[in-house]
């Protein structure tokens, strides 16, 4: 028997028009496409997500991702509908689902080799909140919200919710959004440092598609090994960034676009980047 309620909820309908997916100028765009359902997020959605992104890292021919969803509802969190009854369960199941469905999903977002941009179009609850949080960059229309949900439904947040926050606004605004479970609206998201930029509802494609344009005309491997950095400095000290750091130079240089480059610096023009 499933022991989370995302594992539940299985659609009918085929799942390449539940998750819509294009590739377009170098951009992977990835649609969350259930909006009768807020884009409450099942198993099969979820999986489909985690390979999209796995094809992007490995796919020279992407170099930028952005993850948006249609209708009112950015991500509702996990689909609840036909949950089972709380009963008995064997030790170890939860943990086991979370880790290889919630947390799974999360993981590919902070992995992916490719900048992600979360274009958030509305409501971001639960797993949909942590979704949006775990993008390297955050674009929210200005009707999306954003909600703790998980204590208005007596859980524990799962996803890497108390991972992700307390790294992006510290530990007493993270407690106060999970232990209340209130609706954060986009502009109060964005003071707080969880949002890049709010726009109106009807510029938040074209800003997205602007964003993903110029990551995707950069130097690819230059921001991937930045976005790598960046992600563990918050969990390494000082002389592991360090070397980290120095790493990461060793490897770029090795690259087209690093030559590129300098040679456009010397020569006094812009640079023309392969991704390469």
């Amino acid at each position: 028997m499933p022991s989370s309620p995302e594992d539940t909820a299985e659609s009918v309908e085929p799942l390449d028009s539940l998750v819509l997916h294009a590739t377009d100028n170098g951009v992977s765009w990835i649609t969350l496409n259930r909006p009768e359902a807020m884009n409450a997020v099942t198993r099969d959605q979820r999986e489909r997500v985690i390979a999209l992104l796995a094809e992007a890292s490995a796919d020279p021919a992407v170099r930028a991702v952005v993850l948006t969803a249609t209708g009112r509802g950015f991500c509702a969190g996990a689909d609840l509908r036909g949950a089972p009854a709380t009963g008995d369960r064997v030790p170890g199941d939860v943990a086991r689902t979370i880790r290889l469905g919630a947390q799974r999903l999360i993981a590919a977002v902070l992995d992916c080799e490719k900048p992600v941009i979360a274009a958030v179009n509305g409501t971001a609850a639960g797993i949909g909140a942590h979704l949006a949080f775990a993008c390297d960059l955050v674009l929210a229309a200005d009707s999306a919200k954003f909600i703790e949900v998980f204590v208005r439904r007596g859980l524990v947040p799962d996803g890497g919710g108390a991972y992700l926050l307390p790294r992006l606004i510290g530990p007493q605004r993270a407690k106060e959004l999970m232990f209340f479970g209130d609706s954060l609206p986009a502009a109060a998201a964005e003071r707080l440092g969880l949002v890049n930029q709010v726009v109106p509802d009807e510029e938040l494609a074209a800003t997205a598609r602007a964003w993903a344009q110029r990551l995707a005309e950069g130097p690819t491997r230059a921001i991937a090994l930045t976005k790598q950095l960046v992600n563990a400095s918050l969990d390494a000290d000082r002389t592991t960034a360090f070397a980290a750091e120095a790493n990461a130079q060793e490897i770029n240089m090795t690259t087209q676009d690093a030559n590129e480059g300098v040679a456009s610096f010397v020569e006094r023009r812009t640079p023309k980047y392969r991704g390469l």
